[in-house]
């Protein structure tokens, strides 16, 4: 087997996985988030993207339902003992296959919790489980335990955390020494993706944010390729990758001379994110962060341009996206614990001027203070011809 963790790590993850569903008197838990099965049991795969499903038992039996192609990818990356492979034939649904293997494991009229806020379930799978499964098992929504538990870092994911921001440092330096005038966007992508590959690292969960020009003011990755100008601005997000552990960041690269507008943008983001650095304690909630930023923003005439988040849980996860749970918004009241990663993202984008500002880092909560993963400046960047 290819496990990224030591057995006594993995027995730590199920003990406290056993002790959350007996609070919750729970017999069994149907997985369907890729990042629980990883975090559970080490089973690597993009196969989520079809119908599988891990069944945890209250005995701390695992059982994974996967189709043909990840029989082996599951043999050979995770600690699963009884691995089942679904049949694809004509309009036949594994749900059926699914509840017969539920019935093989006596968990007929017991209590089931299910994943069902995940990437890794349809709506179409989510209808056809209550469907099937209504007169069968007392069911309930179970998504909110796992990624609890995953939201703070053992000292092993941490190892797997600071060399994903290593790496997510080399990716900027490899891409700032791309940009100036006449480079290309996928030029400068190519480099930072590289970086990250180069050090052994991971593709990330999702697309990494090149945008020069009006297109720094996007906060998502879209096809086709600009040139950047003599004076010019480029926004730039991504994340190292280790292990599927990210560990991301943000900068908007001024090109040429910096307007007046980019300079008064930077200070209040630098503004913002000091605020914020003094609530990442533990105790403090992620409501708490997003106020420190607002308020900040708010009353530098920013709020018509900031978004009404500030940033996120960081993790492994798998495509589509590299967010985790709980996110900086309002009145969220998710507490701040030691060894949380939180990515913090100050995102300042001014319509009528057409200037992008951003600054963001990932920082480790302890018990004294946020840590800044990074060896990264957060100073304005700019770069001449």
């Amino acid at each position: 087997m290819a496990l990224h963790f030591t057995e006594r790590e993995f027995t730590a993850r199920s003990d406290k996985l056993l002790k959350r569903m007996q609070e919750e008197k729970l017999d069994a838990l149907l997985l369907f988030a890729q990042e629980s099965m990883y975090w559970l049991t080490g089973y690597d795969t993009f196969g989520f993207c079809f119908f599988q499903c891990l069944i945890f038992r209250a005995d701390g039996s695992k059982t994974l339902l996967a189709r043909a192609a990840d029989l082996r990818q599951a043999s050979h990356t995770s600690n699963i003992p009884d691995i089942r492979v679904w049949i694809d034939r004509g309009e036949a649904s594994p749900i059926g296959q699914l509840k017969d293997l539920l019935f093989e494991l006596d968990l007929l009229g017991t209590r089931i919790g299910v994943e069902y806020e995940t990437h890794g379930m349809t709506g179409k799978i989510a209808l056809e489980l209550q469907q099937e499964m209504n007169s069968f098992a007392d069911l309930s929504d179970a998504s909110a335990i796992i990624p609890t538990l995953r939201a703070i870092k053992s000292p092993e994911e941490l190892v797997y955390v600071r060399k994903a921001t290593e790496l997510a440092d080399h990716a900027h330096d490899a891409g700032l020494a791309e940009i100036r005038p006449g480079a290309r966007e996928d030029a400068i992508l190519a480099a930072m993706q590289s970086a990250v590959l180069d050090g052994g690292g991971d593709y990330p969960a999702n697309e990494y944010v090149v945008g020069s020009g009006r297109d720094a003011l996007l906060c998502r990755y879209k096809s086709g390729s600009r040139v950047l100008e003599e004076n010019d601005q480029i926004t730039l997000e991504w994340a190292g990758v280790y292990r599927h552990y990210h560990s991301a960041a943000m900068r908007t690269v001024i090109v040429g001379q910096p307007t007046a507008r980019h300079t008064e943008m930077y200070a209040a983001c630098r503004s913002a994110l000091a605020e914020v650095e003094k609530m990442l304690i533990p105790g403090k909630t992620m409501g708490d962060l997003f106020e420190a930023h607002a308020q900040t923003l708010d009353a530098l005439d920013m709020m018509p341009h900031r978004l009404n988040s500030c940033g996120y849980s960081l993790g492994a996860r798998f495509a589509p996206s590299w967010m985790d749970r709980p996110m900086a918004y309002k009145g969220n009241p998710a507490v701040l614990a030691p060894n949380m990663v939180l990515f913090m993202h100050m995102i300042l984008m001014d319509s009528v001027s057409e200037t992008a500002m951003t600054l963001g880092q990932t920082y480790l909560v302890t018990e004294t203070g946020p840590e800044a993963l990074s060896r990264l400046p957060l100073d304005l960047e700019i770069k001449s011809g």
